[in-house]
């Protein structure tokens, strides 16, 4: 007689192992072999197929290893090591924030492939420079901001600009051309106080709100915010005018403010 032991490893435990060892190979055969090789360009890890290809990714760019990118907008603020130039962006860039940095100069290649950029914000820098034709391939640039920096003139600006701000600066009369803003006919916010110009520049009629507060200016004209040859005129976008902080009694220019539907901040006294 066949004893137990026997008869239960025969028809139970054989077939089970010869079937784990069956379905072991499939699995090993299934299943490529997988291997890490560094990137030299981004200095990270990716995964490989057993042909030696790298294996599809998303896009990931040196200046997303340093910022932080999301959905369309780079983040560059306060980044350590000190960031001295503007860093270079994926193509579909459409909000920079490079805030309080040490970038020194803006070159005219540092937004020649971002033509969807709609704002850009380098408040806090040291920028003292910004070469001809930097802003010139922005054509959907809405918002600028370069207040807190170093700059003593300005370049040509994109015509679809809506809000500009160089507060704290040190721009001066013969850095910014009269007619600056002229072309300008979707600019609604324009900010230059705190800086050393002595004359207010050509308005466009689109603007709310025009600060110059804490500048040099010690005078202005009957066609500085108004048309002095008509007292028909009304403008009726503009709500808010800083001249607080300039040598200049704005008592002594009632003719000034007359299309005006609320008097200018400033000294009356």
């Amino acid at each position: 007689m066949i004893p137990l032991r026997i008869l239960i490893f025969t028809y139970v435990m054989l077939p089970w192992i010869v079937s784990s060892a069956a379905k072991g190979e499939y699995m090993e055969a299934r299943t490529p072999a997988k291997a890490t090789v560094r990137a030299s360009d981004y200095g990270v890890l990716q995964d490989t197929d057993t042909d030696g290809g790298v294996l599809p990714k998303a896009e990931v760019l040196p200046t997303c290893l340093l910022c932080v990118c999301l959905s369309g907008s780079v983040y560059c603020e306060d980044v350590s090591p000190d960031m001295s130039a503007v860093p270079t962006l994926p193509k579909e860039t459409a909000y920079l924030y490079a805030r309080f940095n040490k970038i020194t100069k803006i070159h005219r290649e540092d937004f020649a492939d971002t033509a969807t950029l709609r704002r850009i914000d380098l408040s806090g820098n040291l920028i003292s420079e910004i070469e001809d034709g930097s802003f010139s391939k922005l054509p959907n640039l809405e918002e600028l901001k370069l207040a807190e920096n170093r700059l003593t003139k300005l370049p040509m600006l994109p015509s679809k600009l809506v809000t500009f701000n160089a507060n704290f600066n040190r721009l001066i009369t013969q850095g910014v051309k009269a007619n600056a803003f002229k072309k300008l006919t979707r600019l609604a916010y324009l900010y230059l106080g705190d800086n050393e110009l002595t004359a207010v520049p050509h308005l466009p009629e689109s603007l709310y709100v025009v600060h110059l507060h804490n500048n040099n200016i010690s005078t202005i004209t009957d066609e500085t915010f108004c048309k002095g040859n008509t007292s028909h005129y009304i403008r009726t976008n503009m709500y808010e005018v800083r001249l607080d902080g300039n040598p200049l009694k704005l008592s002594e220019h009632p003719n000034s403010f007359i299309c005006l539907q609320s008097l200018p901040i400033g000294w009356y006294k």
